[in-house]
């Protein structure tokens, strides 16, 4: 609902301003300093509310038609999430410092600016849209905040620059859900990808030995039936040609020139996986 804002009782006058009646009064001290940022080496605007007290008075909504008998009594102003309250006096007060205030404040971190006071006002007579629970207390209506948990509003704008804004929010909240779901995706599917080529390789890997080891004990059986002695020169791939390669930097010697050829890329020592730089041939006199 929408009305203008009309005292029940005593109404609130201004510190500063003369003339200047409202309902709801906010006065505030905040501390403007700069603060030495240790990382950055820079500094840094910081702002604290040294104080702050805000003053309420009962007050109704009434209609902007004269002669029109009801009004709406609202309830617990500063439970609203969004009250619009008019800023009526704004001073800053600088510090003054001294030469030793100076140099003491660059050895603590902390140099500060000043103070601001501020004065804020829901003045008698301002336009205000109130969204909330309405309820029959006796004969008198009261606007308060819903049971349900809902959101309450006292909002100086129409109902439908107030439902816009709103929507507004609902919008970029979930843009930047969706964003962070596909980011959330993308990285679960690289994740998951470096996984599943990992498990491959070492499968694949396992695989190679075990057929390397299935090969040798083959190899062993068929040297021993027939009654002749191990071949301790033999490559360690095909098991038939004679080792003819030194590895480097490894130093192994277990291949021969073929078999090594046939490695693939990026080729890579068979017994302890490490990278082949370059190869020496190896000669047996």
């Amino acid at each position: 609902l929408s009305g203008v804002v009309r005292s029940v009782k005593e109404t609130l006058s201004s510190q500063f301003v003369e003339n200047c009646k409202g309902v709801v009064q906010r006065l505030t001290l905040q501390e403007h300093k700069m603060v030495w940022n240790r990382t950055t080496h820079l500094w840094n605007d910081y702002e604290k509310i040294i104080h702050q007290r805000t003053n309420t008075t009962p007050f109704d909504l009434v209609p902007p038609e004269e002669g029109t008998a009801v009004t709406v009594r609202v309830m617990k102003p500063l439970d609203a999430a969004e009250l619009s309250l008019e800023t009526v006096y704004e001073k800053f007060h600088p510090s003054v410092q001294s030469f030793t205030d100076v140099i003491g404040h660059y050895i603590s971190g902390e140099r500060p600016k000043g103070i601001q006071e501020t004065e804020q006002m829901l003045r008698v007579g301002t336009a205000l849209t109130g969204v909330g629970e309405l309820v029959l207390d006796n004969a008198t209506i009261k606007l308060q905040p819903p049971k349900q948990g809902m959101p309450y509003y006292l909002s100086s704008g129409d109902f439908d620059s107030l439902l816009q804004k709103q929507e507004s929010n609902v919008r970029f909240w979930k843009i930047l859900t969706v964003i962070f779901g596909f980011a959330t995706c993308a990285i679960l599917f690289f994740i998951l990808r470096k996984q599943y080529r990992h498990h491959r390789e070492r499968r694949h890997l396992k695989q190679m030995q075990d057929e390397f080891r299935q090969a040798q004990e083959r190899l062993m059986r068929e040297m021993n039936a027939e009654g002749g002695e191990t071949l301790k020169n033999a490559c360690v791939i095909c098991l038939s040609n004679t080792k003819s390669c030194v590895f480097l930097e490894c130093g192994h010697v277990c291949s021969c020139h073929e078999c090594y050829r046939a490695l693939p890329e990026p080729k890579k020592c068979p017994i302890c996986r490490q990278g082949i730089s370059r190869v020496v041939p190896l000669y047996n006199s």
